[in-house]
């Protein structure tokens, strides 16, 4: 793929357009397995990606779904403005960045603790039994892991409160009271998904240099001086574009957990932007307002995504593109 990309530039600057697509050919000749693993991967981004992008017009009509997109009128910006001025707007937002928030100071840094673990373990056995613990939960369904989480936090019977009250402390109501909400969604989302997680930086581990780390042993590196002076630069471009990525996906927080935990009376902490876009285009039928609610999503996540790169790229050196 590499010599793709500079056989392509390279043709670019020196041959004609003929050339150009002779050049193409070969390399698709020389790696065509390769090239035919992508097919699969090209065929869902465009039947489930790129070919609904067109359906984003009705976020600019008022839809009817009896008259289709070809017959509903068209509004402009009207259910964008509708959605910026509406009561629900800045809740929706500040839950939404909050619980990314909660995500990213938490969650991000424990799978990269957790592969570092996993990495300093020299008991092979120990250490598969390890990985196996923390990869299972990823694999759990979203309405087992929310079943888990109500079953544990129930007041009368839930295994959490039966130890608040074993030490005298009162049971607590947590999925009826807003102010635990963000608290009980982002340790769930730890527990399911920072073990799975990991294993993208313990492949990037892989690719640190060994004699690395005989060098700094001969400096007299202890291994926290090895970990934060030769492990931890090894694998900083997977960090920085794990976090642009992550970054990019700030306002889209998982809404299906979300929904089978959260109820009325946890709307003030716990509504965000996907579940609103949900109750909205789905249950109550207003398709063109939830359509534009999912672009606005959309949008701020690419101008996200830029911005990150673009500083990354300042700061690091390291960046997507």
């Amino acid at each position: 793929m590499k010599s793709l990309s500079s056989n392509v530039r390279q043709s670019g600057r020196t041959m004609g357009g003929k050339k150009y697509f002779s050049v193409l050919a070969g390399d698709i000749r020389r790696d065509f397995r390769l090239y035919l693993m992508l097919v699969p991967v090209i065929l869902f981004f465009v039947i489930f990606v790129y070919r609904p992008m067109w359906g984003l017009k009705i976020a600019f009509q008022d839809y009817n779904i009896y008259l289709g997109s070809k017959g509903s009128p068209w509004v402009g910006f009207k259910n964008f403005i509708d959605f910026f001025t509406g009561p629900y707007f800045w809740r929706l937002l500040k839950n939404t960045l909050l619980i990314s928030l909660y995500g990213l100071l938490f969650g991000f840094p424990i799978p990269i603790i957790l592969a570092l673990l996993f990495n300093e373990m020299r008991r092979t056995g120990i250490r598969k039994i390890g990985q196996t613990a923390t990869y299972i939960p990823h694999f759990v369904s979203a309405v087992v892991v929310a079943g888990l989480v109500t079953n544990f936090l129930a007041p009368n019977t839930g295994i959490i409160n039966n130890i608040i009250a074993k030490f005298g402390g009162e049971r607590q109501y947590f999925l009826m009271e807003p102010k635990y909400f963000r608290g009980v969604y982002t340790i769930m989302n730890i527990w399911r998904s920072a073990g799975f997680n990991s294993i993208i930086y313990l492949s990037a581990l892989t690719s640190v240099d060994e004699t690395l780390y005989e060098a700094a042993v001969l400096d007299g590196a202890n291994r926290w001086k090895q970990i934060w002076h030769v492990t931890l630069p090894g694998i900083l471009p997977t960090i920085v574009t794990m976090l642009i990525i992550n970054l990019g996906n700030i306002l889209n927080v998982g809404y299906e957990t979300i929904i089978l935990l959260y109820q009325p009376a946890t709307y003030e902490t716990a509504d965000v932007i996907s579940t609103y876009v949900y109750r909205t285009g789905l249950i109550d039928g207003q398709y063109s307002l939830g359509a534009a609610i999912g672009m606005f999503n959309g949008v701020v996540g690419f101008i996200l995504v830029f911005v990150t790169n673009k500083i990354s790229k300042r700061v690091t050196e390291y960046s997507l593109w």
